[in-house]
């Protein structure tokens, strides 16, 4: 990035800009898109490989667990530092910067000892998270007006991405062996940084004149108490669905095969429409808005499609298919209707990175410790019962801190 970019926090404080023009406008997502597949796409190529990763590092199922563990206990630990690297680098620089690291953290991770992949995968969890905290920065400042339908695409996109390097993890490990599978998603992110540095540079120009916030400006006072009240809100609602989603995508599997008796193999199939539905329900949220329908009438409807899940595996296991559909589209229209709150609500791009980092922080540290705290009272109950109400009692305080964060403006 040139020296003139957002490299010193300029447009931080400032309050989001005008829309990008057409030409520009369609560059730049373009290129966010094409970052935005990186963010969840390496993470998910290894679950298809697991057992030849286990077997070529001599790695215990625990040990395989840890590697998988990781990058969200990065989400958690490394946004604050992300926020602040955003702040002053400015998004266009961090995104490239997240970038290398998932490309030198993807390589590392293969390079064939237990140390570097764990030095790896954590490298990688930090270029992720860096991607996590500024995509939504350039969303609230450079598309507001689009927040909905840019942000469902965002989400979208990430699902997509992990759709195409789990199903085609295997394939190529087969081929060419799991350490060049798992290597060859780099080229993602390489793909990924060429479109971006120059559409980065781009919104770095078109932002180099804004003010910088200097100490007693209003720009750099703490967040106003409506705002802070969001961003507690937006945390228990989305430390509500990561925990939802991950604790579904590590047990749904095992859950369907103990209360219903499938086969391992025909267990995780059953489980697969929960992550490719989620790609439809990002696009869910924009629709109903752009039908006129209120942020808090999109939000209870997929709060009550996710409550599905946990209640037809609880009261209902032969309907599972019926939960698992309309769960996986509410898991990935709700991280739609979250971001874009922050991205319409925030009164200046500063508030935005803030809000996303308070967030970001409490939802990934409880979406890291959830499947744990499940697997543990499944061992000691004995059954599901107790883990899926555990799951219910989450759901529900989404439920009732999204329903207040969505109030209408006019009533804030």
């Amino acid at each position: 990035m040139s020296a003139t970019s957002s490299g010193q926090g300029d447009d931080d404080g400032a309050r989001p800009g005008p829309a990008l023009a057409a030409g520009a406008g369609g560059l730049a997502l373009a290129a966010l898109l094409l970052v935005a597949v990186n963010l969840r796409a390496p993470l998910t190529a290894l679950a298809p490989v697991a057992d030849e990763v286990a077997a070529g590092l001599g790695l215990t199922s625990a040990g395989v667990g840890l590697l998988t563990s990781i990058p969200v206990l990065t989400f958690a630990l490394c946004t604050p530092g992300a926020a602040v690297l955003v702040g002053r680098w400015g998004p266009e620089r961090a995104i490239a910067l997240g970038l290398l690291a998932i490309v030198g953290g993807t390589l590392l991770r293969s390079s064939g000892s237990i140390g570097t992949a764990l030095v790896g995968t954590a490298v990688l969890g930090a270029g992720i998270t860096v991607g996590n905290v500024a995509v939504p920065v350039v969303i609230t400042r450079d598309f507001r007006r689009r927040a909905a339908g840019v942000t469902g695409a965002y989400t979208a996109t990430m699902n997509a991405g992990s759709t195409v390097t789990t199903l085609c993890t295997v394939p190529l490990a087969v081929a060419f062996g799991w350490q060049w599978a798992l290597a060859g998603w780099a080229v993602l992110a390489v793909v990924a940084l060429i479109a971006w540095v120059p559409a980065g540079r781009s919104l770095a120009r078109r932002h180099a004149g804004v003010h910088t916030p200097r100490p007693g400006d209003p720009a750099t006072a703490g967040p106003p108490p409506v705002q802070r009240g969001l961003a507690v809100l937006l945390m228990i609602a989305f430390a509500g669905q990561t925990s939802g989603y991950y604790a579904m995508s590590t047990w749904l599997p095992t859950i369907l095969a103990d209360r219903i008796g499938f086969e391992a193999a025909a267990a995780g199939g059953a489980a697969a429409p929960f992550q490719l539905a989620a790609v439809a329900g990002a696009f869910l949220v924009p629709l109903g808005l752009a039908g006129r329908l209120s942020e808090r009438t999109v939000a209870t409807v997929l709060c009550a499609f996710w409550l599905t899940l946990p209640a037809a595996l609880l009261l209902a296991p032969q309907a599972w298919w019926v939960g698992v559909c309309l769960a996986g589209a509410a898991q990935g229209g709700i991280f739609t209707v979250i971001f874009t709150l922050i991205a319409r609500r925030s009164p200046s791009v500063a508030a935005a990175r803030r809000t996303s980092a308070v967030v970001q922080t409490g939802g990934y540290a409880c979406g890291a410790a959830v499947p744990t705290v499940l697997g543990a009272v499944h061992e000691s109950s004995g059954g599901w019962t107790a883990p899926l109400l555990g799951v219910v009692a989450l759901l529900v305080a989404m439920t009732a801190a999204l329903w207040v964060a969505a109030r209408p403006t006019s009533a804030r």
